[in-house]
């Protein structure tokens, strides 16, 4: 049931805002808008673009603000809205995001999302993060917005000024940056404004949108508590008149809608009727139709992608009279659009969205096992999707790729599903599969998959990017493997045709060592590489691994924080402190570097922080305390460098660090400083002097020719220190607090690398 509020025209009056909310534009710009009143099923309707939800984890619908919610437990629930391509072109340079939250104080963490995109990492050495944001912070009773690559990146409101957000009752909460201020709003009361300007960032293109989640990461965290509903993603920055229209539901809505068939559909036909919900304003309705989003996208009436004009809300195509007369073209992407006309009103026409739909191919499609899968039980059937119109399939497979695509003349068949008989262990296995529909055969592409027993579990992943050139390669052994013989290189066929008088091998391991240290490699390189599975007792020994390939970064890694554990590699071991470690006399000893300064958590598994993490698994927690008695009133870290010593090596030429602090810190300067075996460190500083205040992961870049200004050798660096506070300061007492630290690398600039 919706349950407007109360007393709105005192409510607008009280907040001082001489307008008629009644004639609001709330709908122009609106990119997404999940009224969450589905109440069935999995689907949260995106009602005017393309980013309709699937409910993750225990997410179920509830009674909303507006009819219906989506409720969520605060444990690993929310909306995922998929990857949002959508926001690489909106939204960079304004953005409002809205909705209506019933936020439950008892569930979930600390940090809650409402509306957010990740950066696009879902795995690998960078966690995902957050290109724009809303969040609150409950022990502080505070809300949040971020906004990737602004300056600022996050804005928080003053503790307490969100109280009324948790007292379990439904309030309206937005966030609204313009390009020169950033505003938050609660109940379209503003709690908080401030200076930002630069445009958003979109991190890879490919985060996802999420409702209820903090980062795109999987398990989830971050997550949101309670109900949400009404949510909205406008390429706008609205005013406050319009946060208060858009929180009393006042809508005129002048765009079309509801496409049917939906966003993404594939339709299985070669005709369709393309139907949509008319503007609120619209006479008639401008059809535009094409298989080129950026043409259709551009299309006028003067184009030849121009329908017509009509009054009746939904258009043929696919039959003679009508657009594509021959038919749909299996295997095609069309893309329409509906532009509302009212020629008594000034803004018509209202251009719409561009949607799409599909046409299944001719070809098979959707193989199981997936193309690529591994550890495949070796009493596997082989099943897939028949092209469209398809009456019969003949399927090849075999051992090697070339011999599978060149093949002809198979017997067909008329189901979609094959047993290709007791297939053997850890062998790569190739199938294509060609249709025939009555008119002409349709030939398929060449799928693969490894049966249980080979080699498994890649690290890195076969095909990733970015990876260190230090990276250790690992791997899962074969259930059948006594050992592994190893072949490495950056010559695909070489690796391919390797034997063990090649130089790509790199010799044996026993099982228990899947692992290899390939040294330090050249920095954007792709390299290959192979583990054949041996075991002298079974006649099929060696059984040949894939080939697995990798491209390194364009960076150097100073720590990832990966490597430390509660054994030999305790992190205060690396990184000194104030505190020290061992027992005086013994040669592990260290008395401590005489600052405020401790690193490590003895709480963890790995004495590292396991939670706050940027990248991986793992990041270093720093405590700080510039009034500790007997210890100098600074605080700091220090890690000497046993690798990529040479800051000047293959380009180089920036430091990076990722750092987030708490919002309860004491707002003391944050440094980083570098020196060589003999002189003084260079000390560079962070521009913000609450730093250590910001509750979110950022990217501290500094140039390398920061520190060769002050006499750094950068050919020859020997230390690297983090600090809070001013450094050497030995008298004037300062703060308290935590910071977390990751993926301190040097680096080649975009510039450098291009």
């Amino acid at each position: 049931m919706y349950r407007r509020l109360t007393c709105l025209i005192s409510f607008v009056l009280l907040l001082g805002i001489s307008v008629n909310i009644a004639n609001a534009d709330i709908k122009s710009d609106l990119v997404s808008y999940w009224k969450l009143d589905d109440g069935s099923g999995t689907t949260a309707r995106d009602t005017v673009g393309s980013n309709d939800g699937t409910l993750k984890g225990d997410a179920k619908w509830a009674e909303g603000w507006v009819i219906g919610a989506v409720e969520l437990d605060g444990d690993d629930d929310y909306v995922d809205c998929g990857e949002g391509t959508v926001f690489n072109t909106v939204c960079r340079d304004v953005i409002t995001l809205a909705a209506w939250v019933k936020a439950n104080p008892a569930a979930g963490p600390d940090w809650g999302g409402v509306i957010m995109r990740g950066y696009g990492y879902l795995y690998g050495d960078i966690e995902p993060f957050d290109t724009f944001a809303m969040y609150y912070h409950r022990p502080n009773e505070r809300m949040g917005f971020k906004t990737n690559s602004t300056s600022p990146e996050w804005m928080a409101s003053p503790d307490g000024s969100a109280t009324d957000l948790f007292d379990e009752e439904w309030h309206h909460v937005a966030s609204v940056y313009d390009g020169a201020e950033k505003v938050i709003y609660l109940d379209a009361v503003e709690i908080v404004r401030g200076a930002a300007t630069g445009q958003i960032g979109i991190g890879e293109g490919t985060g996802r949108v999420l409702l209820g989640g903090g980062r795109d990461v999987e398990p989830m965290v971050i997550e949101f508590g309670g109900r949400i509903d009404e949510a909205r993603i406008y390429d706008r920055a609205l005013t406050q008149e319009e946060i208060v229209a858009v929180m009393e539901n006042i809508e005129n809505m002048p765009y079309a809608m509801s496409p049917d068939p939906p966003i993404g559909t594939l339709h299985m036909d070669i005709w369709v009727t393309l139907s949509w919900k008319p503007g609120d304003f619209a006479v008639s309705h401008d059809v535009y139709m094409g298989d080129n989003p950026e043409d259709v996208n551009e299309a006028t009436r003067d184009s030849e992608l121009f329908r017509g004009n009509q009054d009746l809300t939904f258009y043929v195509a696919g039959f003679p009279g009508y657009a594509y007369p021959d038919g749909l073209v299996p295997g095609t992407t069309y893309y329409w659009r509906i532009d509302e006309v009212n020629d008594a009103e000034p803004n018509s026409p209202w251009k719409g969205e561009i949607w799409s739909f599909s046409i299944p191919s001719k070809s098979a499609y959707s193989p199981v096992p997936a193309d690529g899968a591994e550890l495949v039980p070796l009493d596997s059937a082989l099943a897939w999707t028949p092209g469209f119109g398809s009456k019969l399939h003949t399927i090849y497979v075999g051992e090697d790729f070339d011999t599978v695509n060149e093949a002809v003349g198979g017997s067909p068949i008329g189901v979609a599903s094959y047993s290709p008989g007791p297939l053997q262990l850890a062998k790569t296995y190739y199938w294509r599969v060609d249709e025939f529909d009555g008119a002409g055969t349709y030939k398929g592409d060449v799928w693969s998959f490894t049966t249980e027993g080979a080699v498994s579990g890649p690290n890195p992943a076969d095909g990733a990017v970015d990876v260190s050139p230090t990276q250790i390669l690992t791997w899962d052994a074969g259930a059948i493997a006594a050992s592994h013989e190893v072949y490495f290189g950056a010559d695909a066929d070489a690796v391919m045709n390797a034997t063990k008088t090649s130089p790509e091998y790199k010799g044996a391991r026993a099982l228990g060592e899947e692992s290899y240290d390939t040294g330090r490699l050249a920095l954007t390189t792709t390299y290959y590489w192979r583990i054949d599975e041996v075991n002298g007792v079974n006649p099929d020994s060696p059984w040949v691994g894939n080939i697995w390939s990798f491209t390194t970064g364009d960076f150097f890694v100073i720590d990832d924080f990966e490597g430390y554990d509660a054994g030999d590699n305790q992190i205060w071991y690396a990184w000194h402190d104030g505190l020290g470690y061992g027992t005086l006399g013994t040669e592990t000893y260290f008395i401590g570097n005489g600052t405020g300064a401790a690193v490590g958590d003895e709480t963890t598994d790995s004495y590292c922080e396991e939670s706050i993490v940027h990248g991986g698994g793992k990041s270093m927690p720093v405590f700080y305390d510039n009034n500790k008695q007997g210890f100098s009133m600074y605080s700091e870290v220090e890690f000497t460098l046993s690798e990529a010593r040479d800051w000047t090596d293959e380009g180089v030429n920036e430091l990076s660090l990722w750092f987030q602090g708490v919002s309860d810190n004491a707002a003391e300067q944050l440094y980083v400083a570098v020196a060589n075996r003999t002189g003084q460190p260079a000390v560079v500083t962070n521009d913000d002097p609450a730093a250590a205040q910001i509750g979110a992961w950022i990217k501290w870049v500094i140039p390398l020719q920061a520190f060769a200004d002050q006499g750094i050798n950068l050919a020859d660096v020997d230390r690297i220190m983090i600090g809070l506070g001013i450094r050497g300061n030995l008298t004037s007492p300062g703060g308290a607090g935590k910071m977390f630290f990751d993926d301190i690398r040097i680096d080649r600039s975009k510039e450098t690398a291009e």
